[in-house]
């Protein structure tokens, strides 16, 4: 689409997966035109919006380009790392009223967001990152085992590895440079104990909202499954609430969305494993929606053009909710054939929504990173207990059913 067909006053969305598909379809509620930004021929959100531009979104300046004399009521980028200096880039150029902070730019490099969280006094544990495989190795083999592998300016688990014994540091090494922009590797000790992931909200570096979330991985390996609201003590998140507004204090992060992966020990004490300055991904915010009736995305969209959001965040009921994010039932390249009980899973009592991000004849990867989800299930209830009975009930009947493909079988 060239510049002169392009809407005016319309919202600048960085990113077109179908982790922006909520962004697009509130923004069509609120009667706001979009215009989609996402290199992909194929990305998922792209018939959501008004117009589209096939572009990365990491490139600020050929966005602009793209854009001709078209200037956007509003710019915002939803659940991807990628987009992020862009935001502030274009945010900066077009003299929006929001625009993302230099400061939280430093999430995005893990070793530096280390820094960052001993910088505030947070609890930590042993890390090593050099972009030097021979100085990464010796560093890591100083550590306490298991270790975590991983690039350090990745997202989404691309690259990531758990490894238990030395002998598998150099193959994990290669496996996360491959995953690096910048060829640096991020080698941490494994933190044990639960597993959490905390989302704020925040206003005049206030907190609107904070939520905490129970998180549980694929079997074998760091991709979530499952996410559901979490039951903690008063005081367990008063802890935990307080670290992350600290962090973010400390990323410049004022006004707008964040969240941390992070692990409560045994001791009592949060450990943040890592940082992610923007709204959330994997269904996140519809679990919000479906637990107390917050608007996350809407609240985000209203920032963006500068316009009150506490509104959105006000909780309008109080229950428990989860989200299973499914992928493919193989370890090998697939192709998908079918969905078998499709209809089944959406009548389970505590189901309020079913999306497929995959349809038949669509490539299949194993579940080894974020971006290899192939749809979510979310349920709601009285208590977490009912919650997964939902989720159990209707992982159970929808089923995908995927071919290996013929290079893979």
């Amino acid at each position: 689409m060239s510049a002169d067909q392009l809407p005016q006053n319309a919202l600048l969305v960085l990113g077109a997966s179908e982790e922006h598909i909520p962004l697009y379809r509130e923004a069509g509620r609120r009667g706001i035109p979009t215009i989609a930004v996402d290199m992909r021929s194929d990305a998922p959100a792209f018939p959501f919006a008004d117009a589209a531009m096939k572009v990365s979104t990491r490139d600020a300046d050929a966005i602009a380009e793209a854009l001709g004399d078209t200037r956007p009521v509003g710019i915002v980028a939803g659940a991807s790392d990628a987009a992020l200096l862009t935001w502030r880039v274009l945010g900066l150029r077009y003299g929006m009223t929001y625009v993302y902070p230099e400061a939280a730019l430093a999430g995005l490099d893990k070793a530096a967001f280390h820094r960052v969280v001993a910088s505030c006094g947070v609890a930590g544990y042993g890390w090593a990152a050099s972009d030097d495989p021979g100085e990464v190795t010796a560093k890591a083999t100083e550590l306490r085992f298991p270790l975590m592998v991983k690039p350090v300016d990745g997202s989404g688990s691309k690259g990531v590895t758990r490894i238990t014994h030395p002998d598998s540091l150099s193959a994990a090494i290669a496996r996360a440079r491959a995953c690096s922009a910048s060829g640096t590797v991020l080698v941490e000790e494994y933190v044990h104990g639960r597993q959490l992931t905390i989302d704020l909200f925040l206003r005049d570096s206030t907190p609107v909202m904070t939520f905490i979330k129970d998180q549980h991985l694929v079997a074998g390996r760091s991709v979530v499954r499952r996410i559901g609201t979490a039951r903690l003590s008063h005081q367990e998140h008063r802890h935990l609430e307080d670290i992350a507004v600290g962090l973010c204090s400390a990323l410049g992060i004022v006004d707008g969305p964040a969240n941390f992966d992070l692990v409560l020990g045994e001791d009592g004490k949060g450990r943040i494993v890592e940082a992610n300055p923007r709204l959330s991904g994997d269904s996140i915010p519809r679990l919000h929606e479906a637990a107390y009736g917050v608007n996350v995305v809407g609240a985000l969209i209203a920032l963006a053009l500068g316009e009150p959001f506490d509104a959105y965040l006000k909780p309008t009921r109080n229950a428990h909710a989860g989200v299973e994010l499914l992928g493919s039932p193989l370890n090998v390249e697939g192709e998908l054939a079918t969905w078998e009980g499709v209809d089944q899973a959406r009548n389970v009592p505590g189901v309020t929504d079913i999306e497929l991000y995959a349809r038949p004849g669509d490539p299949v990867h194993p579940h080894d990173r974020s971006g290899h989800k192939i749809g979510m299930i979310t349920a709601a209830g009285p208590t977490p207990a009912d919650v997964s009975e939902a989720l159990d009930k209707a992982t159970s009947l929808l089923r995908p059913i995927v071919r290996p493909t013929r290079e893979a079988s």
